[in-house]
């Protein structure tokens, strides 16, 4: 968003519509996947892109942390990026989940990524080895028979993560200890995506009609709302693990 008093600039465009932005530290980069298929690369003081990749699907998501990108496209497609200089392709896989990816995520410390899908569910991948860890699924945002889609997914400096749904539900995990740490009461409406701040101590969430339901359980007026929820240490840090637990 500008700053006060400052106006908005557009910086590229795609030949359909945007599905996500980020940012890349390691080349002061703009990236943007859209439904054209493509991944963009934006000098924020250029019109035109100053790089492209062509992706094997239409992007649904994209997350860049240090000098990794994940990328979920439609058919279930995942593709890990090396940032380190010149965008170069690390793994491309399926996903993990048997349904539609949602959103993605990587974690803290580049050794893989989180990924959500429209059934309910959350995939714990390592792209690198790591000592006594595995990759995981596990399943979220189910209410009796029903599954709602994963809509977000943040991680905190700690390790941990937050996953937001469809459900209206909020819900932070660990990982390392396989647990939810703390859930949080339902939401009179869908929560559309989420971010912790840097220091992390804040939890932003955004509510808003996510179109899962289409458009015809859209309701015109339907109010918008963004929220910020003071998070201390002792309600996001990771406990300390139970004896026996794997």
């Amino acid at each position: 968003a500008p700053a006060q008093g400052s106006e908005a600039t557009q910086i590229g465009q795609h030949s359909a519509p945007v599905a996500a932005v980020g940012y890349c530290s390691e080349t002061r980069l703009v990236v943007s996947g859209g439904w054209d298929g493509k991944l963009h690369f934006w000098d924020q003081r250029q019109p035109t892109p100053v790089g492209t990749l062509d992706l094997p699907e239409r992007c649904y998501d994209l997350d860049v942390r240090g000098n990794m990108m994940v990328v979920a496209t439609a058919e279930r497609h995942i593709l890990v990026y090396n940032m380190t200089g010149p965008p170069t392709l690390h793994t491309q896989m399926l996903s993990p989940l048997k349904l539609q990816s949602r959103c993605i995520a990587c974690f803290p410390d580049m050794t893989g990524f989180a990924v959500g899908s429209i059934e309910g569910r959350v995939g714990i991948q390592y792209v690198h080895k790591v000592a006594g860890k595995e990759s995981f699924a596990f399943k979220c945002h189910r209410h009796s028979s029903d599954a709602y889609a994963v809509n977000d997914i943040c991680f905190h400096q700690f390790g941990t993560f937050a996953t937001v749904g469809a459900d209206g539900v909020i819900n932070f995990w660990d990982k390392d200890n396989k647990h939810r740490i703390q859930g949080f009461d339902r939401f009179n409406s869908q929560i559309s995506c989420a971010s912790f701040n840097a220091q992390g101590n804040i939890f932003a969430y955004a509510s808003s009609y996510d179109w899962s339901e289409g458009a015809a359980s859209y309701t015109p007026g339907q109010p918008n709302g963004i929220f910020l929820h003071y998070t201390p240490e002792d309600k996001i840090k990771p406990k300390n693990k139970k004896p026996g637990r794997k």
